[in-house]
């Protein structure tokens, strides 16, 4: 159980991050500004189908902040570059 709270406090970190590296894109305007507000919102919305999904079927919590997490990390790699 404890390895599930570090990687929830985790995740919220990445999460900050990524926020914040996708309000820098998207202040920076242009077509990778409104590309990245495009692709925030589709992909909010897959992690949600995704998540629930997920819970509906019995994944384990810890299943589902994994992958969530997974899906963080790609971000910050992609907007940090």
């Amino acid at each position: 159980m404890l390895k599930f709270w570090i990687n929830a406090a985790v995740l919220g970190f990445e999460a900050q991050q990524v926020m914040w590296l996708r309000a820098m894109r998207i202040a920076g305007g242009g077509k990778q500004g409104h590309r990245e507000a495009r692709l925030m919102v589709s992909e909010k919305v897959v992690a949600t189908v995704q998540a629930a999904g997920a819970i509906a079927t019995g994944a384990r919590p810890e299943k589902v902040v994994q992958s969530i997490r997974s899906k963080v990390r790609a971000n910050k790699r992609r907007l940090s570059r």
